[in-house]
């Protein structure tokens, strides 16, 4: 007799939900959800206090200006967030002293927006002068109505305060776990590039199937530089920042690696267009003799779990697997090496029956020391003590942080 009740027992309306508190405790700690608590925090913020301190009954000004003001990093707050008052404020006397003048017709809004230009470049707000500009338009629409149009510069400098003072209350989220994500994703894609070519020394290799790799491997630039933008915002947020102890090694860490693994991307693009053009010389037969497939395939596969290794390294920080993944970094570079001279020898022997490609196989033997030269543990160190050394000059030469900051915002040191 079948059981009718066991369809009733499977079914359980709360199942779904007992993952909620999880997701959401693991959401809190998103840097997106964090900052955008944050601005809205800092908008609403500063919108109660011109509520008291102003006249005008929807002092919106205030929120705008923090919301400018609060940056995704503290380090970005200072550095640009003077320059962007002082875009918001020129904007608002442009616009002010136009409505007092002429009022808003279309005339008037061609002559806001060209002397909200040349203002911004006066005061040299650098690439906040659009901000001029469309803080004058936003101003000029509504004091028309407004008795008190002066208001609007106190709401924009209470917003600004407010922005400036939350920053440093709460301070800003660290961005590195996106950084690292982003470094791992590069490295699993150029990883799954080289298995993919030594798979394809199988049996024959097509020159369609070859320049598809190809293109693959050079597709890997514009992945490069959407790490390298994460990576920036990593950078930023480790600067200044009072929860992190020490982002100078982070920043020199992420960065040193995410430059190590951009050069090796440069390198296998190299290697795959020595592969294309050599199934390009060889279209009626493999492209190599069975044991030196057997032998590239297997330094692919090494070289492929290395620059894996090479991203959970620098991406572990200075966490207790970091040791273990240095030391699988450096058994799979041993091992990487070990089938670099057998397949060495390998190609000796078949150049001197058919010495016709010893450019390519030349070129493809160069290209593989290139890589396992860029991941070598030792190399990664005494970049990172170079990196240091250098830092450390800076930060004497140029002052502290704080210092070289204001001097930034006045527009005084260089980018």
């Amino acid at each position: 007799m079948p059981d009718l009740a066991r369809p009733f027992r499977s079914f359980h309306p709360f199942r779904s939900l007992r993952g909620v508190p999880r997701r959401l405790a693991a959401r809190r700690r998103d840097p997106v959800v964090v900052q955008s608590v944050r601005s809205t925090g800092a908008a609403v913020l500063s919108y109660v206090v011109a509520l008291r301190l102003s006249n005008e009954p929807a002092p919106l000004t205030a929120p705008l200006t923090a919301l400018l003001v609060v940056q995704v990093t503290l380090y970005s707050t200072l550095t640009t967030g003077v320059r962007r008052v002082n875009s918001v404020v020129a904007g608002v006397l442009v616009a002010i002293g136009f409505s007092v003048l002429v009022g808003l017709t279309w005339w008037s809004l061609g002559l806001v927006i060209l002397a909200s230009l040349v203002v911004g470049h006066l005061v040299r707000v650098d690439e906040f002068i659009p901000e001029v500009a469309i803080s004058a338009m936003l101003v000029l629409g509504v004091t028309r109505v407004a008795d008190t149009a002066w208001d609007r510069v106190l709401e924009t400098l209470i917003g600004a305060v407010v922005g400036l003072a939350f920053n440093l209350l709460f301070a800003p989220p660290v961005w590195v776990e996106p950084a690292g994500r982003a470094i791992d994703d590069l490295a699993a894609r150029m990883a799954a590039l080289m298995t993919g070519m030594a798979d394809e020394l199988t049996g024959r290799t097509t020159v369609a199937k070859a320049a598809t790799r190809l293109h693959e491997a050079r597709r890997l630039d514009n992945d490069i530089a959407g790490v390298d933008a994460a990576l920036r915002q990593a950078e930023d947020s480790l600067r200044m920042n009072p929860r992190v102890r020490e982002g100078l090694m982070f920043r020199l860490v992420l960065r040193t690696g995410l430059d190590t693994l951009e050069i090796c991307a440069v390198v296998l693009r190299v290697s795959a267009r020595a592969l294309t053009d050599l199934a390009r010389a060889r279209t009626d037969e493999p492209l190599f003799s069975p044991p030196v497939t057997r032998a590239l395939q297997d330094l692919f596969g090494h070289m492929a779990l290395a620059v894996h290794s090479f991203s959970r390294l620098i991406t572990a920080q200075v966490t207790t697997n970091a040791e273990a993944q240095e030391e699988r970094l450096a058994r799979e570079l041993g091992l990487a090496r070990e089938a670099r001279d057998r397949l060495a020898d390998l190609l000796l022997e078949q150049l001197r029956t058919e010495p016709g490609q010893w450019q390519l196989h030349g070129a493809l033997l160069a290209d593989v020391d290139r890589v396992l030269d860029e991941l070598d543990v030792d190399k990664r160190s005494q970049r990172l003590m170079e990196e240091l050394d250098r830092h450390s000059r800076l930060r004497r030469e140029g002052g502290t942080p704080m210092r070289r900051a204001l001097r930034r915002a006045r527009g005084v040191g260089g980018r």
